[in-house]
Protein backbone atom coordinates (compact mmCIF):
# COMPACT_ATOMS: atom_id res chain seq x y z
CA UNK A 1 0.00 0.00 0.00
CA UNK A 2 1.25 3.45 -1.13
CA UNK A 3 0.94 6.45 1.02
CA UNK A 4 0.52 9.89 0.73
CA UNK A 5 1.37 12.49 3.49
CA UNK A 6 -0.53 15.42 4.21
CA UNK A 7 1.46 18.12 6.12
CA UNK A 8 0.56 21.62 7.45
CA UNK A 9 2.76 23.94 9.53
CA UNK A 10 1.76 26.44 12.32
CA UNK A 11 4.58 29.24 12.44
CA UNK A 12 5.41 30.98 15.42
CA UNK A 13 6.98 34.32 14.79
CA UNK A 14 8.83 36.75 17.56
CA UNK A 15 7.95 40.38 16.48
CA UNK A 16 10.70 42.08 16.31
CA UNK A 17 9.54 45.05 19.03
CA UNK A 18 11.46 47.04 21.71
CA UNK A 19 9.12 45.84 24.39
CA UNK A 20 6.40 43.29 24.94
CA UNK A 21 3.14 42.90 23.37
CA UNK A 22 0.97 44.26 26.75
CA UNK A 23 3.63 45.86 29.27
CA UNK A 24 7.28 48.25 28.84
CA UNK A 25 9.51 45.47 29.77
CA UNK A 26 12.11 44.39 26.99
CA UNK A 27 12.15 41.38 25.34
CA UNK A 28 15.55 40.59 25.71
CA UNK A 29 17.25 36.75 24.50
CA UNK A 30 19.83 36.13 27.39
CA UNK A 31 19.20 38.16 29.85
CA UNK A 32 19.68 36.67 33.57
CA UNK A 33 16.30 35.33 34.61
CA UNK A 34 13.51 37.03 35.62
CA UNK A 35 15.10 40.79 35.34
CA UNK A 36 13.23 41.49 32.16
CA UNK A 37 9.51 41.27 33.85
CA UNK A 38 6.93 43.73 35.68
CA UNK A 39 3.50 43.67 37.20
CA UNK A 40 2.08 43.03 33.74
CA UNK A 41 4.22 40.23 31.84
CA UNK A 42 3.81 38.68 35.49
CA UNK A 43 0.20 38.93 35.77
CA UNK A 44 -0.19 40.29 39.13
CA UNK A 45 -3.72 41.23 40.45
CA UNK A 46 -4.77 44.43 38.95
CA UNK A 47 -2.15 44.63 36.33
CA UNK A 48 -3.82 45.59 33.02
CA UNK A 49 -2.44 45.00 29.68
CA UNK A 50 -1.70 47.89 26.98
CA UNK A 51 -1.15 46.88 23.37
CA UNK A 52 2.05 47.49 21.61
CA UNK A 53 1.20 49.83 18.20
CA UNK A 54 4.44 48.53 16.43
CA UNK A 55 3.27 44.87 17.12
CA UNK A 56 0.11 45.45 15.73
CA UNK A 57 2.00 47.19 12.62
CA UNK A 58 4.58 44.30 12.29
CA UNK A 59 1.62 41.48 12.19
CA UNK A 60 -0.41 44.04 9.14
CA UNK A 61 3.10 43.69 7.53
CA UNK A 62 3.48 40.33 7.48
CA UNK A 63 -0.29 39.55 6.65
CA UNK A 64 0.06 42.07 3.47
CA UNK A 65 3.25 40.14 2.60
CA UNK A 66 1.86 36.89 2.42
CA UNK A 67 -1.27 37.92 0.61
CA UNK A 68 -3.83 37.61 3.56
CA UNK A 69 -6.93 39.61 3.87
CA UNK A 70 -6.12 42.17 7.00
CA UNK A 71 -9.54 42.62 9.01
CA UNK A 72 -10.85 46.27 10.02
CA UNK A 73 -11.91 44.22 13.48
CA UNK A 74 -10.26 41.88 15.25
CA UNK A 75 -10.36 40.50 18.92
CA UNK A 76 -8.33 39.30 21.69
CA UNK A 77 -9.10 36.12 23.62
CA UNK A 78 -8.00 34.55 26.88
CA UNK A 79 -6.56 30.79 26.18
CA UNK A 80 -7.24 29.52 29.55
CA UNK A 81 -4.25 26.31 30.61
CA UNK A 82 -2.19 25.96 33.23
CA UNK A 83 1.63 25.74 32.78
CA UNK A 84 4.28 26.33 35.30
CA UNK A 85 5.50 28.93 33.32
CA UNK A 86 2.26 30.74 32.18
CA UNK A 87 1.80 32.99 35.30
CA UNK A 88 -1.30 34.06 34.67
CA UNK A 89 -2.98 30.91 33.98
CA UNK A 90 -4.30 31.51 30.58
CA UNK A 91 -2.93 33.45 27.36
CA UNK A 92 -3.93 36.46 25.68
CA UNK A 93 -4.30 35.27 21.81
CA UNK A 94 -6.50 35.28 19.14
CA UNK A 95 -9.02 33.07 18.58
CA UNK A 96 -11.99 33.37 16.23
CA UNK A 97 -11.57 36.75 15.25
CA UNK A 98 -8.11 36.83 14.07
CA UNK A 99 -5.85 40.02 12.40
CA UNK A 100 -5.75 38.67 9.26
CA UNK A 101 -6.98 35.60 6.95
CA UNK A 102 -6.34 34.14 3.47
CA UNK A 103 -3.41 34.24 1.34
CA UNK A 104 -0.98 31.95 -0.13
CA UNK A 105 2.44 31.61 -1.03
CA UNK A 106 4.38 29.65 -3.64
CA UNK A 107 7.31 27.74 -4.09
CA UNK A 108 9.19 25.71 -6.43
CA UNK A 109 9.90 21.91 -4.58
CA UNK A 110 12.34 19.75 -6.68
CA UNK A 111 11.47 21.62 -9.89
CA UNK A 112 7.34 21.22 -9.20
CA UNK A 113 5.30 24.59 -8.36
CA UNK A 114 3.63 24.78 -5.10
CA UNK A 115 0.84 26.51 -3.72
CA UNK A 116 0.33 26.57 0.62
CA UNK A 117 -2.34 28.39 1.53
CA UNK A 118 -2.67 30.15 4.80
CA UNK A 119 -5.84 29.77 6.91
CA UNK A 120 -4.66 32.86 9.06
CA UNK A 121 -2.88 35.15 11.23
CA UNK A 122 -3.31 36.08 14.60
CA UNK A 123 -1.35 37.68 17.34
CA UNK A 124 -0.21 36.49 20.79
CA UNK A 125 2.00 36.71 23.94
CA UNK A 126 4.55 34.21 24.64
CA UNK A 127 4.63 32.04 27.67
CA UNK A 128 8.06 31.87 29.80
CA UNK A 129 10.70 29.20 30.12
CA UNK A 130 11.17 26.24 32.28
CA UNK A 131 14.86 25.92 33.31
CA UNK A 132 15.71 22.44 33.79
CA UNK A 133 19.26 22.99 34.36
CA UNK A 134 21.81 25.29 36.00
CA UNK A 135 19.11 25.47 39.26
CA UNK A 136 21.78 23.93 41.56
CA UNK A 137 19.38 21.21 42.47
CA UNK A 138 18.75 18.19 39.92
CA UNK A 139 15.58 17.78 41.49
CA UNK A 140 14.21 21.15 40.39
CA UNK A 141 13.10 23.19 37.94
CA UNK A 142 13.41 26.80 37.41
CA UNK A 143 11.38 29.57 35.73
CA UNK A 144 12.05 32.21 33.91
CA UNK A 145 9.70 34.81 32.85
CA UNK A 146 11.69 37.29 30.92
CA UNK A 147 10.12 35.81 27.58
CA UNK A 148 6.49 35.78 29.38
CA UNK A 149 4.45 38.48 26.98
CA UNK A 150 7.05 38.70 24.27
CA UNK A 151 4.70 39.54 20.75
CA UNK A 152 4.09 36.98 18.40
CA UNK A 153 2.58 36.18 15.44
CA UNK A 154 1.03 32.52 14.34
CA UNK A 155 0.74 31.67 10.97
CA UNK A 156 -1.16 28.34 9.78
CA UNK A 157 -1.17 27.08 6.74
CA UNK A 158 -3.55 25.34 5.15
CA UNK A 159 -2.73 21.25 4.83
CA UNK A 160 -1.23 21.82 1.11
CA UNK A 161 2.12 19.99 1.67
CA UNK A 162 2.79 16.40 0.93
CA UNK A 163 6.40 16.00 1.58
CA UNK A 164 9.17 16.53 4.14
CA UNK A 165 11.14 18.64 1.62
CA UNK A 166 8.48 21.20 0.98
CA UNK A 167 7.73 21.62 4.98
CA UNK A 168 10.87 22.99 4.97
CA UNK A 169 10.80 24.76 1.79
CA UNK A 170 8.02 26.54 3.51
CA UNK A 171 9.36 27.33 6.84
CA UNK A 172 12.34 28.89 4.58
CA UNK A 173 9.96 30.80 2.92
CA UNK A 174 8.89 32.03 5.95
CA UNK A 175 11.39 32.95 7.35
CA UNK A 176 13.15 34.91 4.45
CA UNK A 177 10.00 36.58 4.10
CA UNK A 178 9.84 38.05 7.37
CA UNK A 179 13.58 38.87 7.98
CA UNK A 180 13.14 40.94 4.59
CA UNK A 181 10.66 43.01 5.83
CA UNK A 182 11.90 43.56 8.97
CA UNK A 183 9.21 41.48 11.45
CA UNK A 184 11.25 38.30 12.82
CA UNK A 185 14.76 37.95 13.47
CA UNK A 186 14.66 34.51 12.19
CA UNK A 187 17.05 33.13 14.79
CA UNK A 188 16.09 29.92 14.79
CA UNK A 189 18.55 28.79 17.85
CA UNK A 190 17.07 31.26 20.32
CA UNK A 191 13.51 30.33 19.39
CA UNK A 192 12.68 33.47 18.09
CA UNK A 193 11.09 31.40 14.66
CA UNK A 194 9.98 28.45 15.58
CA UNK A 195 6.96 25.83 14.09
CA UNK A 196 4.68 23.28 15.05
CA UNK A 197 4.04 20.30 12.02
CA UNK A 198 0.62 18.66 11.56
CA UNK A 199 1.24 15.65 10.11
CA UNK A 200 -0.94 12.92 8.57
CA UNK A 201 -1.08 9.69 6.35
CA UNK A 202 -3.70 8.44 4.08
CA UNK A 203 -3.80 5.78 1.47
CA UNK A 204 -2.75 7.31 -2.06
CA UNK A 205 -5.83 8.54 -3.91
CA UNK A 206 -8.15 8.59 -0.79
CA UNK A 207 -9.47 11.75 -0.30
CA UNK A 208 -10.13 11.88 3.27
CA UNK A 209 -7.83 12.86 5.82
CA UNK A 210 -6.29 10.94 8.49
CA UNK A 211 -5.73 11.07 11.67
CA UNK A 212 -2.85 14.32 12.31
CA UNK A 213 -0.39 14.16 14.76
CA UNK A 214 1.23 17.24 15.63
CA UNK A 215 4.83 17.50 15.98
CA UNK A 216 5.71 20.20 18.22
CA UNK A 217 8.63 23.46 18.71
CA UNK A 218 11.04 22.31 15.96
CA UNK A 219 13.42 25.46 15.61
CA UNK A 220 15.51 24.05 12.48
CA UNK A 221 14.80 23.60 9.16
CA UNK A 222 16.78 20.31 8.74
CA UNK A 223 15.11 18.99 12.10
CA UNK A 224 11.67 19.77 10.26
CA UNK A 225 12.42 17.82 7.34
CA UNK A 226 13.64 14.96 9.71
CA UNK A 227 10.73 14.88 12.25
CA UNK A 228 8.45 14.70 9.14
CA UNK A 229 9.77 12.22 7.72
CA UNK A 230 10.30 10.07 10.48
CA UNK A 231 6.49 10.56 11.20
CA UNK A 232 5.60 9.74 7.66
CA UNK A 233 7.24 6.37 7.94
CA UNK A 234 6.27 5.71 11.50
CA UNK A 235 2.65 6.41 10.60
CA UNK A 236 2.62 4.44 7.57
CA UNK A 237 4.19 1.24 9.02
CA UNK A 238 1.28 1.52 11.46
CA UNK A 239 -1.77 1.91 9.45
CA UNK A 240 0.10 -0.80 6.74
CA UNK A 241 0.16 -3.33 9.48
CA UNK A 242 -3.50 -2.28 9.97
CA UNK A 243 -3.32 -0.06 13.34
CA UNK A 244 -4.69 2.86 14.05
CA UNK A 245 -2.84 6.21 14.51
CA UNK A 246 -3.51 7.87 17.85
CA UNK A 247 -3.89 11.79 17.63
CA UNK A 248 -0.94 13.40 20.27
CA UNK A 249 0.86 15.71 20.54
CA UNK A 250 4.95 14.71 19.79
CA UNK A 251 8.58 16.09 19.79
CA UNK A 252 11.41 15.30 17.86
CA UNK A 253 14.82 14.24 19.18
CA UNK A 254 17.43 15.32 16.87
CA UNK A 255 19.84 13.03 18.36
CA UNK A 256 18.29 10.10 17.80
CA UNK A 257 16.00 11.54 14.56
CA UNK A 258 12.60 10.06 16.24
CA UNK A 259 9.83 11.88 17.92
CA UNK A 260 8.20 10.76 20.86
CA UNK A 261 4.74 11.22 22.34
CA UNK A 262 4.32 13.96 24.64
CA UNK A 263 0.74 14.26 25.55
CA UNK A 264 -2.18 12.12 23.68
CA UNK A 265 -5.52 13.98 22.89
CA UNK A 266 -7.04 12.85 26.10
CA UNK A 267 -4.74 14.58 27.94
CA UNK A 268 -5.10 17.85 25.36
CA UNK A 269 -6.06 20.77 27.27
CA UNK A 270 -9.62 22.55 27.12
CA UNK A 271 -9.02 26.49 26.17
CA UNK A 272 -12.19 27.45 27.22
CA UNK A 273 -11.69 30.56 25.04
CA UNK A 274 -13.25 33.69 25.78
CA UNK A 275 -13.01 37.46 25.21
CA UNK A 276 -10.51 39.38 26.83
CA UNK A 277 -12.62 42.01 29.01
CA UNK A 278 -9.07 43.81 29.46
CA UNK A 279 -8.63 44.70 25.86
CA UNK A 280 -11.05 46.11 23.58
CA UNK A 281 -11.59 45.29 19.79
CA UNK A 282 -8.80 45.69 17.95
CA UNK A 283 -9.84 48.47 15.05
CA UNK A 284 -7.75 49.15 11.95
CA UNK A 285 -8.30 51.86 9.67
CA UNK A 286 -7.47 51.91 6.05
CA UNK A 287 -4.92 54.85 6.61
CA UNK A 288 -3.07 52.60 8.90
CA UNK A 289 -2.72 49.30 6.73
CA UNK A 290 -1.76 51.96 3.94
CA UNK A 291 0.24 53.65 5.60
CA UNK A 292 1.84 49.42 6.41
CA UNK A 293 1.87 48.19 3.09
CA UNK A 294 4.03 51.65 1.43
CA UNK A 295 6.54 50.91 3.80
CA UNK A 296 7.20 47.43 2.72
CA UNK A 297 10.65 47.03 1.56
CA UNK A 298 11.03 44.48 -1.66
CA UNK A 299 10.20 40.92 -0.98
CA UNK A 300 12.46 37.92 -1.67
CA UNK A 301 10.88 36.50 -4.14
CA UNK A 302 10.48 39.29 -6.27
CA UNK A 303 14.20 40.45 -5.41
CA UNK A 304 15.53 36.91 -6.64
CA UNK A 305 13.39 37.58 -9.99
CA UNK A 306 15.39 41.48 -10.35
CA UNK A 307 18.82 40.29 -10.14
CA UNK A 308 17.85 37.47 -12.45
CA UNK A 309 16.09 40.40 -15.33
CA UNK A 310 18.45 43.16 -14.21
CA UNK A 311 21.95 41.84 -13.73
CA UNK A 312 21.27 38.85 -15.82
CA UNK A 313 22.25 35.81 -13.13
CA UNK A 314 21.79 32.44 -13.03
CA UNK A 315 18.65 31.69 -10.83
CA UNK A 316 21.01 29.90 -8.40
CA UNK A 317 23.35 33.04 -7.89
CA UNK A 318 20.01 35.36 -7.07
CA UNK A 319 18.59 32.74 -4.64
CA UNK A 320 22.26 32.69 -2.94
CA UNK A 321 22.14 36.51 -2.85
CA UNK A 322 18.50 37.28 -1.71
CA UNK A 323 18.85 34.78 1.33
CA UNK A 324 19.76 37.83 3.42
CA UNK A 325 18.66 41.19 3.11
CA UNK A 326 22.20 43.01 3.85
CA UNK A 327 23.73 40.28 1.70
CA UNK A 328 21.51 41.71 -1.11
CA UNK A 329 22.58 45.37 -0.63
CA UNK A 330 26.15 44.60 -0.28
CA UNK A 331 26.25 42.79 -3.98
CA UNK A 332 24.20 45.18 -5.36
CA UNK A 333 26.71 47.75 -4.38
CA UNK A 334 29.84 45.78 -5.81
CA UNK A 335 27.63 45.18 -8.95
CA UNK A 336 26.42 49.12 -9.63
CA UNK A 337 30.01 50.10 -10.40
CA UNK A 338 31.73 46.31 -11.47
CA UNK A 339 30.67 43.14 -13.83
CA UNK A 340 27.31 41.47 -12.01
CA UNK A 341 28.38 37.87 -12.34
CA UNK A 342 32.06 38.32 -11.64
CA UNK A 343 30.43 40.01 -8.34
CA UNK A 344 27.96 37.74 -7.69
CA UNK A 345 31.15 35.01 -8.10
CA UNK A 346 33.79 37.07 -5.28
CA UNK A 347 30.50 37.56 -3.24
CA UNK A 348 29.67 34.17 -2.81
CA UNK A 349 32.91 32.26 -2.86
CA UNK A 350 35.06 34.76 -1.11
CA UNK A 351 32.83 36.94 0.85
CA UNK A 352 30.23 34.02 2.41
CA UNK A 353 33.51 31.83 2.71
CA UNK A 354 35.17 34.32 5.34
CA UNK A 355 31.67 34.98 6.73
CA UNK A 356 30.99 31.50 7.50
CA UNK A 357 34.32 30.85 9.07
CA UNK A 358 35.05 33.71 10.96
CA UNK A 359 31.33 33.61 12.21
CA UNK A 360 30.69 37.29 11.59
CA UNK A 361 27.60 39.26 9.90
CA UNK A 362 27.63 41.04 6.48
CA UNK A 363 27.57 44.49 7.89
CA UNK A 364 30.56 43.68 9.67
CA UNK A 365 32.46 42.30 7.06
CA UNK A 366 35.89 44.54 6.62
CA UNK A 367 36.48 44.70 2.96
CA UNK A 368 33.73 47.41 1.78
CA UNK A 369 31.77 47.06 -1.05
CA UNK A 370 33.50 49.39 -3.19
CA UNK A 371 36.53 48.27 -2.05
CA UNK A 372 35.63 44.43 -3.45
CA UNK A 373 34.58 46.30 -6.78
CA UNK A 374 38.04 47.79 -6.99
CA UNK A 375 39.57 44.32 -6.62
CA UNK A 376 37.08 42.77 -9.40
CA UNK A 377 37.92 45.71 -11.91
CA UNK A 378 40.94 44.26 -12.00
CA UNK A 379 40.28 40.54 -12.25
CA UNK A 380 37.84 41.71 -15.27
CA UNK A 381 40.47 44.15 -17.26
CA UNK A 382 42.98 41.07 -16.83
CA UNK A 383 45.74 43.37 -14.33
CA UNK A 384 45.42 40.29 -12.21
CA UNK A 385 44.26 36.53 -12.69
CA UNK A 386 41.17 35.21 -10.84
CA UNK A 387 43.69 32.91 -8.38
CA UNK A 388 45.47 36.10 -7.90
CA UNK A 389 42.02 38.17 -7.08
CA UNK A 390 41.29 35.67 -3.73
CA UNK A 391 44.70 36.17 -2.43
CA UNK A 392 44.16 40.12 -3.19
CA UNK A 393 41.00 39.42 -1.50
CA UNK A 394 42.40 37.32 1.74
CA UNK A 395 44.59 40.27 2.33
CA UNK A 396 42.35 42.87 2.18
CA UNK A 397 40.25 41.17 4.55
CA UNK A 398 42.85 41.31 7.34
CA UNK A 399 44.71 44.73 6.47
CA UNK A 400 42.07 46.36 4.91
CA UNK A 401 43.99 47.51 2.31
CA UNK A 402 43.15 48.88 -1.16
CA UNK A 403 43.45 46.22 -4.09
CA UNK A 404 46.04 48.13 -6.00
CA UNK A 405 48.69 48.30 -3.62
CA UNK A 406 48.23 44.89 -2.69
CA UNK A 407 49.01 43.66 -6.41
CA UNK A 408 51.96 46.40 -6.95
CA UNK A 409 53.38 45.29 -3.59
CA UNK A 410 53.38 41.43 -4.06
CA UNK A 411 54.13 41.46 -7.54
CA UNK A 412 50.82 39.82 -8.87
CA UNK A 413 50.36 42.01 -11.91
CA UNK A 414 49.35 39.51 -14.75
CA UNK A 415 51.78 38.91 -17.62
CA UNK A 416 50.18 38.36 -20.86
CA UNK A 417 53.45 39.30 -22.70
CA UNK A 418 54.21 36.58 -25.05
CA UNK A 419 57.71 36.58 -25.22
CA UNK A 420 57.85 36.88 -21.54
CA UNK A 421 56.05 33.49 -20.59
CA UNK A 422 58.03 31.86 -23.66
CA UNK A 423 60.93 30.45 -21.25
CA UNK A 424 58.73 29.64 -18.56
CA UNK A 425 56.44 27.46 -21.27
CA UNK A 426 60.01 26.00 -22.72
CA UNK A 427 61.14 24.76 -18.58
CA UNK A 428 57.99 23.27 -18.25
CA UNK A 429 57.75 21.22 -21.43
CA UNK A 430 60.98 20.04 -20.75
CA UNK A 431 60.71 18.91 -17.24
CA UNK A 432 56.92 16.58 -17.85
CA UNK A 433 57.78 14.51 -20.77
CA UNK A 434 55.24 12.17 -19.73
CA UNK A 435 52.66 14.63 -20.37
CA UNK A 436 53.95 15.95 -22.98
CA UNK A 437 53.82 12.43 -24.44
CA UNK A 438 50.02 11.67 -23.46
CA UNK A 439 49.08 15.04 -25.02
CA UNK A 440 50.77 13.81 -28.25
CA UNK A 441 48.89 10.16 -27.82
CA UNK A 442 45.15 12.13 -28.28
CA UNK A 443 44.95 13.26 -24.39
CA UNK A 444 44.03 16.56 -24.87
CA UNK A 445 43.28 17.29 -21.36
CA UNK A 446 47.00 16.33 -20.29
CA UNK A 447 47.41 20.13 -21.56
CA UNK A 448 45.73 21.45 -18.18
CA UNK A 449 48.58 20.32 -16.06
CA UNK A 450 50.94 22.26 -17.99
CA UNK A 451 49.06 25.19 -18.29
CA UNK A 452 48.87 24.63 -14.40
CA UNK A 453 52.96 24.06 -13.94
CA UNK A 454 53.55 27.39 -16.03
CA UNK A 455 50.76 29.46 -13.98
CA UNK A 456 52.71 27.60 -10.78
CA UNK A 457 56.37 28.76 -12.43
CA UNK A 458 54.79 32.59 -12.55
CA UNK A 459 53.32 32.60 -9.08
CA UNK A 460 49.38 32.93 -10.57
CA UNK A 461 50.82 36.08 -12.34
CA UNK A 462 50.39 34.61 -16.03
CA UNK A 463 47.18 34.74 -17.91
CA UNK A 464 46.35 31.37 -18.43
CA UNK A 465 44.11 31.89 -21.29
CA UNK A 466 48.16 33.22 -23.26
CA UNK A 467 49.62 30.09 -21.80
CA UNK A 468 47.45 27.83 -22.51
CA UNK A 469 47.38 29.21 -26.44
CA UNK A 470 51.44 29.06 -26.31
CA UNK A 471 51.54 25.61 -24.83
CA UNK A 472 49.24 24.39 -27.65
CA UNK A 473 51.48 26.01 -29.98
CA UNK A 474 54.51 25.13 -29.14
CA UNK A 475 52.88 21.24 -28.04
CA UNK A 476 51.28 21.20 -32.20
CA UNK A 477 54.85 22.53 -33.55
Amino acid sequence: MRFEAVIGLEVHAQLQTRTKIFCGCVPAFGAPPNTHTCPVCLGMPGALPVLNADAVDKAIAAAIALGCTVHEVSEFARKNYFYPDLPKGYQISQFDRPIATGGHVDLEVDGQAVRVGITRIHMEEDAGKSLHEGTGDPNLTGIDLNRAGTPLIEIVSEPDLRGAAAAAAYFTFMRDVLVAIGVNDGNLEEGSLRCDANVSVRPLGQQALGTKVEVKNVNSFRFLQKAIEYEIARQSAVVADGGAIVQETRLFDPDTGRTFSMRSKEEAHDYRYFPEPDLPLLVLSRGQVDRVRAALPELPAARRARFVSQYGLPAYDAAVLTQDVDLAAYFEQVASVAPPKLASNFVMGEVLRKVKDEDTAIADVPVTAAALADLIRLVDDGTISTGAGRQVFETMWTTREPASAIVAREGLKQVGDESALLAHVATVIAANPEAVASYKAGRVQAIGALVGQVMKLTRGTANPKVVHALVQRQLDA
